[in-house]
Protein backbone atom coordinates (compact mmCIF):
# COMPACT_ATOMS: atom_id res chain seq x y z
CA UNK A 1 0.00 0.00 0.00
CA UNK A 2 1.30 3.74 -0.69
CA UNK A 3 1.97 6.12 1.95
CA UNK A 4 -0.81 8.76 1.94
CA UNK A 5 1.36 10.33 5.11
CA UNK A 6 -2.09 11.29 7.06
CA UNK A 7 -4.05 8.76 8.48
CA UNK A 8 -7.74 9.84 7.89
CA UNK A 9 -11.26 8.49 8.73
CA UNK A 10 -12.32 8.99 4.89
CA UNK A 11 -11.28 8.80 1.28
CA UNK A 12 -12.36 9.92 -1.91
CA UNK A 13 -12.19 7.51 -4.80
CA UNK A 14 -9.73 9.30 -6.22
CA UNK A 15 -7.37 8.85 -3.22
CA UNK A 16 -8.47 5.28 -2.70
CA UNK A 17 -7.19 4.89 -6.57
CA UNK A 18 -4.06 6.07 -5.77
CA UNK A 19 -3.05 4.49 -2.45
CA UNK A 20 -4.08 0.97 -4.00
CA UNK A 21 -2.99 1.36 -7.63
CA UNK A 22 -6.42 0.72 -9.14
CA UNK A 23 -8.12 2.74 -11.63
CA UNK A 24 -11.90 3.78 -10.45
CA UNK A 25 -13.83 2.06 -12.28
CA UNK A 26 -12.34 -1.46 -10.94
CA UNK A 27 -12.76 -0.17 -7.50
CA UNK A 28 -16.31 0.63 -8.73
CA UNK A 29 -16.50 -2.63 -10.59
CA UNK A 30 -15.72 -4.82 -7.47
CA UNK A 31 -18.06 -2.45 -5.63
CA UNK A 32 -20.76 -4.24 -7.76
CA UNK A 33 -19.33 -7.63 -7.51
CA UNK A 34 -18.21 -8.05 -3.86
CA UNK A 35 -21.21 -7.64 -1.55
CA UNK A 36 -18.43 -6.59 1.30
CA UNK A 37 -17.69 -3.79 -0.53
CA UNK A 38 -20.05 -1.32 -0.23
CA UNK A 39 -18.41 2.47 0.86
CA UNK A 40 -20.92 5.12 2.20
CA UNK A 41 -21.28 7.93 0.46
CA UNK A 42 -21.93 11.53 1.59
CA UNK A 43 -24.46 13.90 0.95
CA UNK A 44 -23.41 15.20 -2.43
CA UNK A 45 -23.02 11.11 -3.38
CA UNK A 46 -19.61 10.58 -3.54
CA UNK A 47 -18.38 7.25 -2.25
CA UNK A 48 -15.84 7.65 0.76
CA UNK A 49 -14.01 4.90 2.03
CA UNK A 50 -12.62 3.62 5.63
CA UNK A 51 -9.06 2.24 6.08
CA UNK A 52 -11.31 -1.15 6.44
CA UNK A 53 -13.01 -0.81 3.04
CA UNK A 54 -8.80 -0.18 1.63
CA UNK A 55 -7.96 -3.39 3.36
CA UNK A 56 -10.58 -4.92 1.91
CA UNK A 57 -9.94 -3.28 -1.68
CA UNK A 58 -5.96 -4.32 -0.98
CA UNK A 59 -6.99 -8.48 0.07
CA UNK A 60 -9.48 -8.50 -2.98
CA UNK A 61 -6.32 -6.94 -5.19
CA UNK A 62 -3.70 -9.65 -3.76
CA UNK A 63 -6.82 -12.39 -4.24
CA UNK A 64 -7.45 -11.31 -8.10
CA UNK A 65 -3.52 -10.53 -9.34
CA UNK A 66 -1.03 -11.93 -7.30
CA UNK A 67 -2.93 -15.09 -6.25
CA UNK A 68 -4.61 -15.59 -9.95
CA UNK A 69 -8.09 -16.46 -8.02
CA UNK A 70 -11.10 -16.03 -10.72
CA UNK A 71 -13.94 -13.68 -8.93
CA UNK A 72 -15.88 -16.01 -7.87
CA UNK A 73 -13.09 -18.19 -6.12
CA UNK A 74 -12.36 -14.57 -4.06
CA UNK A 75 -16.00 -14.29 -3.54
CA UNK A 76 -15.33 -17.75 -1.38
CA UNK A 77 -12.20 -17.27 -0.04
CA UNK A 78 -13.68 -13.62 1.44
CA UNK A 79 -16.66 -15.68 2.77
CA UNK A 80 -14.15 -17.48 4.69
CA UNK A 81 -12.00 -15.07 6.12
CA UNK A 82 -15.28 -13.05 7.32
CA UNK A 83 -16.60 -16.25 9.04
CA UNK A 84 -13.55 -16.56 10.95
CA UNK A 85 -13.32 -12.79 11.86
CA UNK A 86 -16.68 -13.39 13.35
CA UNK A 87 -16.07 -15.94 15.11
CA UNK A 88 -12.94 -14.47 16.55
CA UNK A 89 -14.89 -11.31 17.56
CA UNK A 90 -17.32 -13.61 19.23
CA UNK A 91 -15.05 -15.46 20.77
CA UNK A 92 -13.59 -12.02 22.07
CA UNK A 93 -16.06 -10.42 22.70
CA UNK A 94 -18.90 -12.54 24.32
CA UNK A 95 -20.29 -14.53 21.64
CA UNK A 96 -21.54 -18.52 22.51
CA UNK A 97 -18.31 -20.22 21.86
CA UNK A 98 -19.30 -23.45 22.16
CA UNK A 99 -21.55 -23.24 18.77
CA UNK A 100 -20.06 -25.56 16.26
CA UNK A 101 -17.37 -27.48 18.49
CA UNK A 102 -17.77 -30.69 19.49
CA UNK A 103 -18.92 -31.24 23.12
CA UNK A 104 -16.01 -32.97 24.05
CA UNK A 105 -12.68 -31.12 22.04
CA UNK A 106 -10.26 -31.42 24.62
CA UNK A 107 -9.68 -28.11 25.33
CA UNK A 108 -9.37 -26.96 28.77
CA UNK A 109 -8.92 -23.40 27.83
CA UNK A 110 -12.17 -21.69 29.64
CA UNK A 111 -12.61 -18.53 27.42
CA UNK A 112 -13.33 -15.42 29.79
CA UNK A 113 -16.35 -12.87 28.28
CA UNK A 114 -14.74 -9.36 28.08
CA UNK A 115 -17.15 -6.70 29.13
CA UNK A 116 -15.32 -3.88 29.61
CA UNK A 117 -16.43 -1.90 26.59
CA UNK A 118 -12.62 -0.01 26.85
CA UNK A 119 -10.99 -3.04 26.62
CA UNK A 120 -12.78 -4.45 24.23
CA UNK A 121 -12.05 -1.25 22.04
CA UNK A 122 -8.57 -1.25 22.69
CA UNK A 123 -8.79 -5.40 21.47
CA UNK A 124 -10.45 -4.33 18.39
CA UNK A 125 -7.78 -1.82 17.55
CA UNK A 126 -4.97 -3.89 18.07
CA UNK A 127 -6.59 -6.27 16.30
CA UNK A 128 -7.07 -4.22 13.06
CA UNK A 129 -3.55 -3.38 13.34
CA UNK A 130 -2.32 -6.52 13.35
CA UNK A 131 -4.74 -6.74 10.34
CA UNK A 132 -2.85 -4.28 8.57
CA UNK A 133 0.83 -5.57 9.37
CA UNK A 134 -0.50 -9.10 7.73
CA UNK A 135 -1.98 -7.31 4.72
CA UNK A 136 1.39 -5.55 4.07
CA UNK A 137 3.58 -8.73 4.48
CA UNK A 138 1.32 -10.67 2.69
Amino acid sequence: MKSTGIKKLYYSISEVSKITDLEQYVLRYWESEFEQLKPQKNRAGNRVYTNKDIQLILHIKQLLRDERYTIEGAKQVLHTWESTEENLQQDLFGGDTSAGKPADSGADIQTKKITDPKLRQDLFEVKTALEEILLKFS
